[in-house]
């Protein structure tokens, strides 16, 4: 993923990795996901396709525990 952030990317695999790092997710509307850690860092990602490249390093800064401002 880091090494191919601009690949397609589905916003289920998105949400299959924050699972697995304990991250939560939702999904209020049809437009938009946010991915939340607990520390209360979040990132909000358009669900349209394809997914940038900048939403996929902003998520993986997220995971990583990186910061992503």
């Amino acid at each position: 993923m880091a090494n191919n952030p601009a690949g397609d990317w589905k916003m289920e695999t998105l949400q299959s990795l924050a699972k697995q790092h304990g991250i939560e997710w939702r999904k209020p509307g049809t437009s938009h996901v946010t991915f939340r850690r607990q520390d209360g860092a979040k990132i909000t990602i358009p669900a349209h396709k394809p997914i940038k490249a900048v939403y996929i390093k902003q998520f993986i800064a997220l995971i990583t525990g990186e910061d992503h401002g």
